[in-house]
Formats: structure tokens, sequence, C-alpha cells
């Protein structure tokens, strides 16, 4: 698959602060909320994009990858990728431009451009929840600073249920005011129990449906073995 062809491709650099306002990152995100089907699945996980490309190989994506399938089977799971790269279902993270691209915006300190990444992506996120209303049972979301209030802006544009962790205490109990990353990484153990908690909660839910509906199965087979007409004999 090719999202963009080569020829149609904008000479533009791909590993500056203007990345967000790139062409093809917008034609490729457009591409993503128009185009694209989405596979239906139990479960959509929204993690952050990664400086290491393809991001399934990256190492932040490993230790992701960790915590998702130690509790979920890979065909319960889809993967979508956000923040600098837009919207990216991780299946597509070889292609062109989301292979590409070298800017990191956790290092953009422009203001505007923050605030522009925030409008466009909660905006693109909104579209996606919407568009994949019916696509996924649960989602989870693990995000924090600029890439969580997108998200969070986006739940509520959308209406669509997305549970966002770490949870707040736990981000606040690690907020270092004079760190260039006052949230520090996501790979932290307490922020990933968090993933791994909420991960587990539906997990939960999922297994006591199981068993509801396999003794709604059960009753449902012993009141056909009923004879209908018994009430008469009384």
């Amino acid at each position: 698959m090719t999202i963009i062809p080569e020829d149609e491709r904008s000479s533009l650099p791909l590993d500056t602060d203007e990345i967000i306002y790139h062409p093809d990152m917008i034609r490729a995100n457009e591409w993503i909320l128009t185009e694209y089907k989405a596979p239906v699945r139990e479960f959509c996980i929204f993690v952050p994009c990664a400086k290491k490309k393809p991001y399934h190989e990256s190492p932040s994506h490993k230790i992701f990858d960790k915590v998702i399938f130690e509790m979920l089977k890979p065909e319960q799971v889809h993967v979508v990728v956000f923040g600098t790269c837009g919207i990216t279902p991780r299946e597509l993270d070889t292609e062109y431009p989301f292979m590409d691209y070298q800017f990191m915006l956790g290092k953009c300190n422009v203001a505007k451009i923050k605030r522009d990444f925030i409008k466009m992506e909660s905006q693109r996120l909104a579209e996606y929840l919407e568009k994949t209303r019916d696509n996924y049972r649960y989602r989870i979301a693990y995000c924090i600073g600029d890439f969580r209030k997108a998200m969070e802006l986006a739940v509520e544009m959308s209406g669509v249920e997305v549970t966002i962790v770490p949870e707040e205490e736990t981000i606040n109990s690690h907020v270092q005011p004079g760190k260039k990353f006052i949230y520090g990484s996501l790979n932290q153990a307490s922020y990933l129990q968090d993933f791994s908690d909420a991960i587990a909660s539906y997990v939960g839910k999922e297994l006591f449906r199981a068993v509801s509906e396999t003794k709604i199965s059960e009753e449902e087979e012993e009141n056909t073995n009923v004879n209908d007409n018994d009430w008469y004999i009384i």
C-alpha cells in the first residue's frame, strides 16, 4: 500500500518544527480519516509516536506491547499511534511519511505550534473516534502532556468513551518542574502499572461477560428442554 506516490511527494523537509503543517503529513492524515478502513476489534489502544521508526520496533513500543499482549491476543487489539504523526494505525507505520519524519513535537517550545498541534490533533482524533465508533468495544489511550490534552478534547468533541491513563494522581506524583519533560517518561513503572490496570479492568469485564453469556446459554438450553405444556397439569 502506498498512501502518497513518490512522484506526488513534497520536497519540503520532514525534520523541522513545521512538521504538523507539512503537506504530506496533512494529506496522509486526511487519507486515514477518509479512505482507511479500520478493523473491527474488541480493543483499540492509542499509544504515542516514537523517535525510532518504525514505531513497532522502537524500545518504547516494545515496552507498551509487553503490557498489552500479556493480557490480550493480537486479534483482539488494534494499536493506533498518535501525536506528531497525527493518527497512524500501527500496521501502516512503515509507510511514508510516518516512517520518514524526524522531528519530535515534545522538543518544540514554540507556543503557537503547540497550540496549533492540540487544535489539529484533537480534531483528527475526534473524527477518528467518530468514524470508528462501531469498530471497537473498548478504547484506552496511554499518554501525557499535549498528546493527552488533545485526546481529552477529542473525547469531549466526539462523545466516544476512551479510558485515558496514566491516572492524574500518578502523573502529578511524578511532576518535576525543573526537567525538560516535566512528567517524565511513559516507561516509568507506576505509569505502566496504570496502563496495565486499565487493560486488566476491561479483561475482567470480558471474562464476566463470557461467563454470563455461558450461563444464559445453559439456562436457555434447559428452557428448550422444558415441556411448554406442563402448566396445564397443575
